[in-house]
């Protein structure tokens, strides 16, 4: 009986390969959050780059892990850790968003609207040159449509399709309902087609 007791206090560790890790951390091994960096900064940064762009990233990524492992103590060991690291990026993200949002209120990004306009110019110019274009500036493109989202939209496209995360775990992230993921998807996708229709992109 002592033996199955003790299987099922460890059996979740089984789930999260991270938590034996977390464990470890928080017993004093001065390699563990090492560990943790290095298996989750990319994923990291690049759900970082999708929500706030290139400026900055780098702070940002530091911003994450900082706050991560400051905050290690209080992570409860019954959840993943890949999801509440999760949580703790995009609320990196929503806050530096909310800083350029107060610094840029009444400026126009310039380098969008050269893109922009230089996007429609090459298909105005040349049909022909349109896949050629679309390949080159896809990303870019990407980027712009993101950047016309609602945060709350912008993240759950950023999470689901390109972090390619369960609805499941981006309701946990964002503590809302799984409907209200569904629901956000479905008009972040509409909005991010149309978008890239009127960019003279082929879906």
């Amino acid at each position: 009986m002592f033996k199955t007791v003790i299987t099922n206090i460890e059996e979740p560790s089984l789930s999260d390969p991270d938590l034996s890790i977390v464990q470890a951390c928080l017993q004093g091994d001065p390699h563990g959050f090492k560990k943790l960096y290095q298996r989750h900064q990319q994923k990291v940064r690049s759900t970082l780059y999708q929500l706030c762009g290139t400026d900055g990233l780098d702070d940002l990524v530091q911003d994450v892990f900082l706050r991560a492992w400051k905050g290690l103590p209080k992570f409860r060991q019954s959840s993943q850790f890949s999801t509440w690291l999760y949580r703790i990026a995009f609320n990196v993200a929503s806050d530096r968003r909310k800083a350029l949002a107060k610094m840029r209120s009444r400026n126009i990004n310039v380098e969008d609207e050269q893109l922009a306009n230089f996007a429609d110019e090459a298909i105005a110019r040349d049909g022909d040159s349109q896949p050629n274009l679309t390949q080159m500036h896809y990303q870019d493109l990407m980027q712009r449509g993101l950047a016309k989202l609602s945060e709350d939209h912008r993240t759950v496209l950023v999470l689901h399709d390109l972090e390619e995360l369960p609805q499941k775990d981006i309701a946990e992230i964002l503590s809302i309902p799984v409907g209200t993921v569904k629901s956000r998807l479905f008009h972040a996708r509409s909005a991010i087609k149309k978008f890239l229709e009127a960019q003279g992109v082929e879906l």
